[in-house]
């Protein structure tokens, strides 16, 4: 983000045309008619006068008319940006401006950059985006960031998106959102990967090509029985590296540890780093699996502000 000071104009076949624009302190000192002076003590006090340009081809304006809505090619190039760094330039914005960014992103690329928002920012632009348009972007983000962001919309802004959504999706979140905050349903997401326990280790890669899950719940395959309760935990690479005919009941590690629903924000980071885990099971009094909670939720809930920023997320957006 810069200040442009001035803009350059070249004549190309009897017409001007815009070919960059001036961020340098000379184009400041002429924007403000003080160049000549500014030269002339530059010039006895034998100081470079800077003159910095950025093609024009380089810029994307940062608007809200209706012209730069319809700026897709320029706009687009912010889709290739890391989304943590786009979140970032979204936050720094004034709330008009923000309109014109988040139009140039599919719902997919929008989520990923509201993961990675501050708290009030989400909430902000969320409740100014229309309707329709913010319970598609929620449909599109992990479950438990989603019901962390509905959970701080207004009662009327919560009402009206959740009626927008998949009726599905819409469910999955209300359940997320009756748990407190503070706890570990609360914080678990409901993307995770579960197989039964009887079939062969080529069958389960087999339906985790058909199912495509998420990088987030991948670290590990959780094994149940008909009832859903847990049963046994694998990681990726043991199931990879068996031989293709072994039980997945052979190789799993039976009695994994595991939080209950209710157990506290505490309890469950003490959990996660006392047995090194990428993500802890989350089951209810049943034995049920009904979520995971990831290492960088965990540590999110007891880490100051500072050092949570600076923790990986495991969304494995690069």
């Amino acid at each position: 983000m810069v200040r442009v000071n001035d803009l350059r104009l070249d004549e190309i076949e009897g017409r001007l045309h815009l070919v960059a624009v001036d961020v340098g302190a000379a184009g400041l000192m002429r924007r403000l008619g003080l160049e000549r002076g500014f030269r002339t003590v530059a010039r006895n006090l034998r100081l470079p006068v800077s003159e910095r340009y950025i093609d024009w081809e380089d810029v994307d304006p940062v608007e809200t008319s209706i012209a730069s809505i319809k700026l897709r090619v320029p706009h687009a190039g912010l889709a290739e940006l890391h989304p943590a760094d786009l979140a970032t330039i979204i936050d720094q914005l004034a709330p008009r401006d923000r309109a014109g960014v988040l139009a140039a992103l599919d719902d997919e690329a929008a989520a990923n950059v509201f993961e990675e928002m501050e708290p009030e920012t989400q909430v902000e632009v969320l409740e100014d985006l229309d309707p329709a348009r913010a319970a598609d972007i929620l449909e599109e983000m992990s479950p438990d960031d989603a019901a962390d962001l509905v959970a701080d919309l207004s009662d009327e802004s919560r009402e009206e998106i959740l009626a927008l959504m998949e009726r599905d999706e819409a469910e999955e979140l209300g359940e997320l959102l009756a748990y407190p905050e503070d706890t570990a349903g609360g914080m678990m997401t409901t993307e995770f990967v579960s197989l039964p326990a009887a079939l062969t280790c080529a069958e389960a890669i087999d339906r985790l090509r058909e199912m495509e899950p998420d990088a987030e719940t991948i670290y590990y395959v959780y094994v149940t029985d008909d009832d859903e309760r847990l049963v046994g935990v694998l990681s990726l690479r043991d199931l990879i590296v068996a031989k293709p005919e072994t039980p997945v009941a052979e190789v799993m590690l039976a009695e994994p540890v595991t939080v209950g629903v209710l157990a506290d924000e505490d309890e469950v980071a003490e959990v996660v780093a006392h047995y090194n885990l990428l993500a802890v099971p989350v089951v209810d009094p049943g034995g049920r699996l009904v979520g995971i909670v990831t290492v960088d939720d965990a540590m999110d809930a007891i880490l100051p502000d500072a050092w949570r920023k600076r923790l990986p997320r495991l969304a494995g957006r690069a």
